[in-house]
């Protein structure tokens, strides 16, 4: 008899489990507390895959010999305390991938940062030739590429939430950007606890494992201090020099891996000091992965970030534009503006989330002539930086945004778009509002 594998959501994560557990001969059956979007329930009609929408039957779920759980339900919903209450398996769905593949993994999780790791370190890999897939949280699901791919390496974009529900699953690199805090109210307002999550990327490693951490984080060290691992570390730092890791010397970044190779950091596309981090982490990683550091200053060289974060657009009349319209709060914008090396016209605003932005007043008063207010209540932004610029506007489009952006910038400007604020007074997402500016720009 067909042991049962049930999935709870039926997102990307959970239709890519419920695809990969049909091609084990599983008895699959996928549960959604919301709709199922067309696209995925086509693909398990077409797998033969029963599933349900807008409910949870408990006496379809609570059979299951395991459950793969999507990571944005939380450990309270009732569906899942039941499931617990009745000693069901709950697993994520990189852990059921994991046993299914015999694929090196390089996962990479932290609070700010690990998207742009990741798909750096992916480029490094990809384009020194290697067979590498992009997994986790960007892209096409795990376990998806499991089933239905071959390749010889993935690099995984891991959330805490994901690592909360792994159990075998290990990193052959495991990368650790650092931690500040986050979603602190699935964790019960427990900083500790949150931090405790991330180390569990490194929980099941081995010393033949690598474990990249940043040593300038101090909340990574006490969560490694209290958390034994059994990887090799291997650390980056900006403040740091090591004999083995990754360290900043005045425009270059050190690596001291298997090979040791100098980068200079005026030649990347990346900018500013939190992506130095991410560029020593990746680095390392691509190091371990034997890509030789020919290959590696060439792609750095080359890397496109992923849309919305610190994404140049154009140049128009000697003025940079650049979309970072993932900066949906304060700490998102400050990394923004502190990379930032022209004089800038700042567009900010959207709905407030209870934003303090005095740790953005230093930065602002250096680098800010002119910030643009792009929202419906810009009250707060007034506040916070009338007496640091030289003049505030609002508007209430991306198109006038960028009209009045146009005529107050000079040559050697900036306009950047990092709201700090979250996008749905204006429009339906921060993506919708990052693909508006843009055209916007491209119009002009």
């Amino acid at each position: 008899m067909r042991k049962r594998l049930v999935i709870l959501g039926a997102g990307e994560s959970g239709t890519g489990a419920a695809v990969l557990g049909a091609a084990q001969n599983w008895d699959v059956f996928v549960s959604d507390f919301g709709k199922i979007a067309t696209k995925y329930q086509d693909e398990l009609n077409l797998h033969n895959i029963a599933w349900e929408q807008e409910k949870h039957t408990d006496e379809k779920i609570l059979n299951a010999d395991c459950i793969v759980k999507s990571p944005g339900i939380p450990d309270k919903a009732p569906i899942v305390q039941a499931a617990k209450a009745k000693g069901i398996e709950i697993i994520d769905e990189l852990e059921l991938a994991y046993r299914y593949t015999q694929a090196k993994i390089i996962g990479i999780t932290g609070t700010n940062g690990k998207t742009t790791t990741t798909l750096l370190t992916y480029h490094l890999l990809q384009q020194a030739g290697l067979n590498v897939g992009l997994a986790g949280n960007i892209g096409r699901s795990l376990a998806r590429q499991v089933a239905q791919q071959s390749f010889d390496i993935y690099v995984v974009e891991i959330s805490s939430f994901q690592l909360d529900y792994l159990d075998t699953f290990t990193c052959d690199v495991a990368i650790l950007c650092n931690i500040t805090p986050d979603h602190l109210d699935r964790y019960n307002y427990r900083l500790k606890d949150y931090a405790d999550s991330k180390m569990r990327i490194a929980r099941n490693q081995s010393n033949k494992q690598f474990f990249i951490y940043c040593a300038d984080n101090e909340l990574s060290l006490e969560a490694m201090a209290r958390n034994p691992f059994g990887g090799h570390a291997i650390p980056f730092s900006l403040t740091q020099k090591f004999t083995e890791g990754a360290y900043a010397e005045g425009n270059t970044i050190e690596i001291h891996s298997k090979e040791n190779y100098t980068l200079d950091m005026q030649e990347f596309t990346l900018r500013g000091q939190h992506n130095a981090y991410n560029s020593m982490a990746a680095g390392i990683a691509a190091s371990l992965m034997d890509v030789r550091k020919d290959s590696i200053r060439e792609s750095f060289g080359n890397f496109q970030n992923a849309e919305h974060r610190l994404e140049f657009v154009q140049k128009v009349g000697g003025v940079e534009y650049i979309n970072d319209s993932k900066a949906t709060n304060v700490n998102s914008a400050w990394y923004a503006l502190e990379s930032m090396d022209s004089p800038v016209i700042w567009i900010a605003g959207g709905i407030d989330k209870g934003n303090n932005y005095a740790d953005l007043k230093p930065l602002v008063k250096e680098k800010v002539k002119i910030i643009i207010c792009l929202g419906l209540d810009n009250i707060k932004l007034h506040q916070a930086f009338q007496c640091d610029v030289d003049l505030i506007i609002n508007t209430s489009s991306a198109k006038e945004a960028i009209h009045v952006a146009s005529r107050m910038a000079e040559g050697g400007d900036v306009v950047l778009l990092s709201p700090a604020c979250a996008s749905f007074d204006l429009f339906d997402s921060y993506e919708d509002r990052g693909r508006q500016f843009k055209e916007a720009v491209r119009n002009l």
